[in-house]
């Protein structure tokens, strides 16, 4: 998790500086482990708030924890420097009310950074539905990048970057998909972690072009228009 947690934080640190004066808020923070991570690195200010209730992890209570819905929140405007939802977006019931409420929470020169799977990425065309984005039965919404960045359009965003990746592995979606096609729904765990690394390993050279190539992922950095 933490080299995960690192790379979400490489990919931040080249569109905004965090210091130890900056807010940080994670919608769909899960345990916390992201923002516990930049608390560690910058010991800025963290904040998150998830649906689930009874979140523990060693160090939780050092977030600023909102529990429910990101939209039906208490959180304040104008507060957050960085705003984050990693793989939040296509899991959401109302993405409209939940830009507007990033937005209103935004400084007026934050960013807010998205992360989704990509509906017209080259593993969707290869899997189709055998594809993890859409074999997620907890998935509620898909983009391609059109329709992605329609929705933050239409919502007052402007959009300062447009990424043909993400934070998030695309090589779980190449062996998953993978998977799928060969044997169908359900990974057996006790099966797969030889084939998973190894597969990794003969994949490393496809790997260091994800940047390039548009595997699964896109990322979005935006601010209010």
């Amino acid at each position: 998790m933490q080299k995960h947690d690192r790379d979400k934080e490489k990919l931040v640190r080249n569109y905004i500086k965090i210091t130890k004066d900056s807010a940080v808020l994670d919608v769909g923070c899960a345990v916390g482990t992201f923002l516990l991570y930049m608390k560690d690195k910058f010991d800025c200010k963290i904040s998150g708030v998830d649906f689930k209730e009874g979140l523990t992890y060693p160090g939780f209570d050092k977030i600023d924890f909102y529990q429910g819905l990101f939209y039906e929140s208490s959180i304040p405007e104008n507060s957050y420097d960085l705003i984050t939802m990693w793989h939040f977006l296509e899991h959401c019931y109302d993405p409209n009310k939940s830009l507007q409420m990033a937005k209103k929470s935004l400084k007026d020169d934050g960013r807010l950074i998205i992360e989704v799977p990509r509906l017209d990425s080259l593993t969707f065309k290869l899997f189709k539905n055998r594809w993890p984005g859409v074999q997620a039965p907890q998935h509620t919404a898909l983009y391609d990048k059109k329709s992605f960045l329609k929705l933050l359009e239409n919502n007052g965003l402007l959009i300062e970057k447009h990424l043909p990746y993400g934070a998030f592995p695309p090589y779980f979606y190449i062996f998953t998909g993978s998977y799928f096609k060969l044997f169908g729904k359900g990974l057996k765990l006790d099966k797969i972690i030889a084939p998973y690394f190894s597969g990794q390993l003969l994949l490393t050279p496809l790997l260091a072009l994800q940047k390039y190539l548009n595997l699964s992922m896109q990322t979005v950095v935006c601010k209010k228009r």
